[in-house]
């Protein structure tokens, strides 16, 4: 079983090493010391290789926003996803990105959700007993579907308007991702309506400059997912809580689980059942997540800086990663005392938002850009998409450095 160090050395290119074919040379030795003129190098650069690629015409990046429903296939078992148009383009207050399915999610869940040949599941960062959160989940609840039944318990979080929906699509499709569960192989997805229809905005997403996170505390609206429509199948480990990226303490998250399912076990909840040194209850408790998903919430740069922030708050749940320590055994230690992995995926749009969520990001996390034997077909360079894993360093300090 690969060390941390090894899994991240296995996932592509750290940020700071030299770019493909720009002949800058980054030095590894200052990056842990790394100020903002040499930041802004690492960024320009980044940009620079992502950008200057030619990136296929994905509009804005709905996969049908004229439909109330969307067909599709993923490792072979059908989903039906509900969404709304009409919300879409309302004129919420708060934002209203979420209420249509984008084209990244079903490409990301069916590559996130695959055991072969993923690193992430072969470095036992997911495993069966796998606590993963999710920010801005969307209506669609696809990645829940497809990596929930395979983990432990999957907290989505986003604004309430979406809960709804989000809700009836767990329901409505708990059968067909419990079948996806069986069957993790490299396929592609296949929208069965045909390919998205052409948009006539010019302009991505919709006005209001509001996080796609909701505006109540992490306790005061979540729901774990009742008996689905289609068979006896459940998602009782996939919880949905509202989370406001600017006033929520995440902190709380894994209290919605026991709270909405009581008879979770301990370590759904976080209580290590491992025997160590560790002395007291508060000790025992994990509140923290092994895995962070964002997928597709980045589009805004005033989103930036609280999407940054809750990314950094989260993985604070858990200790940051040195690179000055020992190997760290991924198969051994115990889960709280492993770092958070965040896995943030995004379709290239503007490189002026791409560079300051990467600016802001250096700030808090190492960030490492996904190779393209990592992702495969679906999301490798040149589809248009891009993913990055972070983990926290272990000089951040309260979103300071």
């Amino acid at each position: 079983m690969p060390s941390l160090e090894e899994f991240l050395a296995s996932i592509g290119e750290e940020i700071h090493d030299a770019e493909e074919g720009l002949g800058m040379q980054i030095s590894l030795e200052n990056t842990y010391d790394s100020g903002p003129c040499e930041r802004s190098l690492q960024v320009a650069a980044e940009s620079f290789l992502l950008f200057s690629r030619d990136i296929p015409s994905a509009n804005l990046g709905f996969v049908d926003s004229r439909t109330a429903t969307v067909e599709l296939t993923i490792h072979g078992q059908d989903f039906s996803i509900h969404q709304s148009p009409t919300l879409l383009s309302s004129a919420r207050a708060g934002g209203t990105t979420g209420a249509v399915l984008w084209k990244i999610t079903p490409r990301f869940a069916e590559w996130i959700s695959s055991r072969n040949h993923n690193p992430f599941w072969e470095s036992s960062i997911l495993t069966s007993s796998s606590a993963v959160v999710e920010l801005g989940c969307g209506i669609s609840g696809l990645v829940a579907l497809a990596l929930g039944p395979c983990v432990g318990h999957f907290i989505a979080t986003d604004q309430e308007y979406v809960h709804r929906l989000f809700k009836e699509n767990i329901e409505n499709n708990a059968a067909a991702a419990y079948q996806l569960s069986h069957h993790h192989h490299h396929r592609n997805s296949s929208y069965r309506h045909g390919p998205p229809r052409q948009q006539q905005q010019k302009k991505l997403h919709s006005a209001g400059g509001k996080t796609r996170a909701g505006k109540r505390s992490a306790n005061s609206s979540s729901s774990s997912n009742s008996s689905s429509n289609e068979g006896s199948h459940s998602l009782t480990n996939v919880t949905f809580t509202a989370l406001d990226w600017e006033l929520d303490v995440p902190e709380t998250l894994k209290d919605t689980i026991k709270q909405e399912n009581p008879s979770a076990s301990g370590s759904e909840i976080g209580q290590d059942s491992d025997n160590d040194d560790d002395n007291g209850d508060d000790d025992k408790k994990d509140r923290g997540f092994d895995l962070l998903i964002s997928c597709d919430c980045i589009y805004n740069e005033a989103l930036v800086p609280p999407f940054v922030r809750t990314c950094a708050d989260i993985c604070r749940l858990r200790p940051p990663y040195d690179p000055t320590t020992l190997s760290l055994d991924l198969e051994t230690t115990s889960p709280r005392r492993r770092p958070t992995v965040c896995v943030i995926a995004q379709q290239q749009r503007s490189p002026d938002v791409f560079e300051t969520w990467l600016r802001e990001t250096l700030r808090e996390f190492h960030v490492w850009r996904l190779s393209d034997d990592v992702l495969g077909d679906g999301l490798k360079a040149g589809t248009g998409y891009v993913v990055h894993a972070l983990v926290l360093r272990s000089d951040a300090r309260d979103g300071r450095r």
